[in-house]
């Protein structure tokens, strides 16, 4: 029992055996996923802590800013470098996106890009074609046979030091925002009383029920955008557009685009489709912290498209 509680600090002491099939629900180590168990449990929390306007926006903005370090850092920088940006700002970008407590920049990069290396085949961790709805919504997180970073996928990024120590560490980082978000609630209940929050009402609201609301909004891209919405292009998988999961993850929905060319930075490819992490990521290059942003070239987004 010792050991597996270290699992939940240290992800180099989990045990792998790759050597298990996609979509068994017997290769989930209990004991290891029980603080995602608990975490999603402790949001029925909210009717011991209750309510207040500022703990409601304060989750909203954590869960707007977290979403956007997923999507266009984890994403669009770590898995398909989609644009460019000094060694620092790497760095710091690690941090943000591992304040989402979706594992380290590593591991998120490496499955992704093996995602892609076999989407909706048999090898696609989290296909709902091929293992089912709930296994590629959340059963392949929790798989032990998962639980490794695939290393060979993101050698280039490994060579940095320091993003190694924050995917086997990637805990500390979470803890460290959930600890501050409660002395924040601690210090705002003596200073500021009119706000009507205190440290366990922000921590429950602002990490607890952000949190489980930034898990199910990322799973839906494996899940639904794979089922669920339009076709624009004839790709090898069955990834979809779609409008409300664009919204939900500022524009990770527009999915089959993004299979058709993962390079670029921006998922949607027309004026009208909505993409806010790419707006992010305009407004960052204009403010020099990022650069090269790759755009799908005209002739690719004319290409390949299913006449309907």
């Amino acid at each position: 029992m010792f050991t597996k509680i270290i699992t939940w600090f240290d992800n180099e002491a989990v045990s792998v055996n790759p050597s298990l099939t996609e979509g068994n629900w017997s290769d989930i180590d209990w004991v290891r996923v029980i603080p995602f168990i608990v975490l999603h449990l402790a949001c029925l929390a909210v009717f011991w802590v209750g309510f207040s306007w500022f703990a409601f926006y304060f989750a909203i903005a954590l869960y707007v800013i977290r979403m956007f370090a997923v999507t266009g850092f984890y994403h669009r920088y770590f898995s398909h470098k989609a644009f460019r940006t000094s060694r620092f700002t790497q760095f710091i970008m690690a941090l943000a996106g591992a304040t989402a407590v979706q594992r380290g920049p590593l591991w998120w990069a490496s499955h992704h890009r093996h995602h892609h290396a076999y989407s909706d085949n048999h090898k696609d961790s989290h296909s709902p074609l091929q293992h089912g709805f709930i296994w590629s919504h959340l059963g392949w997180f929790l798989a032990s046979r998962n639980f490794a970073t695939q290393t060979h996928r993101v050698k280039e990024l490994a060579s940095f030091i320091e993003l190694r120590i924050l995917d086997r560490f990637d805990i500390v980082v979470p803890t460290l925002l959930g600890i501050a978000i409660y002395l924040l609630g601690e210090w705002m209940s003596i200073s500021h009383p009119e706000f009507g929050t205190n440290g366990l009402q922000l921590f429950i609201w602002g990490f607890v029920i952000s949190t489980a609301f930034l898990y199910h909004g990322t799973f839906t891209v494996n899940s639904l955008a794979h089922v669920w919405g339009k076709r624009r292009y004839a790709t090898k998988d069955q990834s979809r557009n779609n409008f409300f999961i664009a919204l939900l993850t500022l524009g990770e929905g527009w999915h089959n685009n993004h299979h058709h060319y993962p390079a670029a930075a921006s998922q949607g490819f027309y004026w009208w489709e909505i993409d806010f992490t790419y707006y992010g990521l305009k407004l960052l290059a204009a403010l020099g912290i990022i650069w090269d942003l790759k755009k799908v070239p005209v002739k690719t987004r004319e290409s390949r498209k299913i006449l309907n």
